[in-house]
């Protein structure tokens, strides 16, 4: 199955909040016809705009292939949330990589949400940045496992961002019944993300980039000079970029291996006028404690953007909005008559680990994804870092890609219905509060 056009039409964006309130869309044009480049980037998300954008400032002459529109995939769906550290704990990630290199990721994953925060400022994005981004548990162990969570980072990293709540102070943050507290990250930060891709697509073809829409990829020919094979022209460059995360498709077998495209599901309600203060009463970001998390925040205009429900296969639900409103409804009950206005699907990536899959292919060829929900700032700085690598400094790069990455049992051909097994049993988990 083609994920590239098994759930949406090419070139139009889905019927999101987002994409309804979009900024001037600007249509690049497809590749027609054989030209060269410097470095060839493929896929035209956070990753790969960040990417194009940076080595172009740095005087490359770049090349972006997008089989759709720029912001088309997760980085034009997402919930917009701006975390902060890796997507693995950061005592998770010390068991496994040691302390030295758990410090470093950390610097750098403070240096992602910094980037993001800085190109925004930079190219002058308007994409409607907001600090603070809550994380609430369900029950007392889970306040206390959080509230040690936020004491390790002020410890050891010195992060002093974070507001701890009690189950009186998350209720006040957050009317909602069934959280029981948690913490407050006022580093962390959310977003419009699609406006924040399209953003960054203008900067990048601002700073020379030449970026082409509705151009898919169909094979890359490893060599001193990379061959890079489109329906209507083909690249030569010195360096590729792989920024394809879930949408890779079949163009390499050991990135795909290891990293799996999932779905996931937002819907956004009416304006809900008053009732916003029965939902959040800051304008902050929240993503409880569930396997299958919950996340939502309230839009510019006053709806509750909300994600949750998990989903087997590859096939979008007929219903969305009736999938998202099950988890919804749970943790907002009075909002079970709200009319639910935009609801739309997106495909991510996710690995074993939960942590990006940064890797040399060859010499010459670069690749990252697999951001398994944590890719606003992490894809941003990925791009970044490939980008630098290409320029010969590649101690981020390389920090990133000593993260030991597990293939997904029986590869590619089997990782889909182990997803459906595991799935069906953390789902089981979270809905009996285990």
């Amino acid at each position: 199955m083609n994920l590239l056009y098994s759930n949406d039409r090419k070139a139009e964006f889905p019927p999101s909040w987002y994409s309804a309130t979009a900024n001037q869309i600007q249509r690049f044009p497809a590749l027609k016809g054989d030209t060269t480049a410097d470095v060839c980037v493929i896929g035209g998300g956070y990753t790969g705009l960040s990417a194009a954008l940076h080595l172009a400032e740095a005087g490359y002459d770049v090349v972006l292939l997008e089989a759709h529109r720029v912001g088309f995939g997760a980085s034009g769906r997402n919930g917009g949330q701006l975390g902060s550290a890796q997507r693995m704990d950061q005592e998770d990630l010390e068991n496994l990589v040691g302390e030295s290199d758990a410090a470093k990721l950390w610097h750098l994953a403070e240096d992602a949400k910094e980037l993001v925060k800085s190109l925004i400022k930079k190219h002058k994005i308007d994409c409607d940045l907001k600090p603070g981004i809550a994380a609430l548990g369900f029950s007392d162990s889970e306040r206390r496992d959080l509230h040690d969570h936020a004491a390790h980072l002020s410890g050891k990293y010195g992060y002093d961002q974070i507001e701890l709540l009690d189950a009186d102070a998350g209720h006040a943050l957050c009317p909602s019944p069934t959280y029981k507290g948690g913490y407050l990250d006022m580093g962390a930060a959310h977003l419009h993300p699609l406006n924040y891709a399209l953003g960054l697509a203008q900067a990048a073809a601002r700073a020379g980039a030449r970026i082409h829409e509705e151009t898919e990829v169909q094979n890359i020919s490893e060599g001193s000079r990379v061959v890079v094979q489109s329906e209507t022209g083909q690249i030569k460059a010195d360096n590729v970029i792989l920024a394809c995360n879930g949408y890779l498709g079949n163009l390499n077998h050991r990135v795909a291996s290891r990293v799996m495209p999932i779905n996931n599901f937002i819907a956004a309600t009416e304006p809900l006028g008053a009732d916003t203060q029965k939902v959040l009463m800051r304008d902050v970001a929240v993503a409880d404690t569930k396997f299958v998390v919950n996340y939502f925040r309230l839009s510019a205009d006053g709806r509750l953007l909300f994600g949750g429900g998990e989903s087997y296969g590859y096939r979008f639900p007929n219903d969305i909005a009736g999938k998202v409103r099950k988890p919804m409804t749970e943790i907002f009950p009075h909002l079970h008559d709200v009319r639910i206005e935009y609801a739309w699907g997106g495909t991510l990536a996710i690995t074993m680990r939960r942590m990006p899959y940064l890797t040399r292919l060859a010499d010459n060829i670069l690749s990252a994804s697999g951001y398994s929900g944590h890719g606003v700032g992490t894809a941003t700085h990925a791009g970044q870092l490939m980008a630098l690598a290409i320029q010969g400094q590649a101690e981020g790069f390389d920090t990133m890609a000593r993260v030991p990455t597990l293939p997904f049992p029986g590869g590619p051909a089997l990782r889909s219905p182990l997803l459906v097994l595991a799935m069906t049993w953390y789902a089981m988990r979270d809905r009996l509060g285990v």
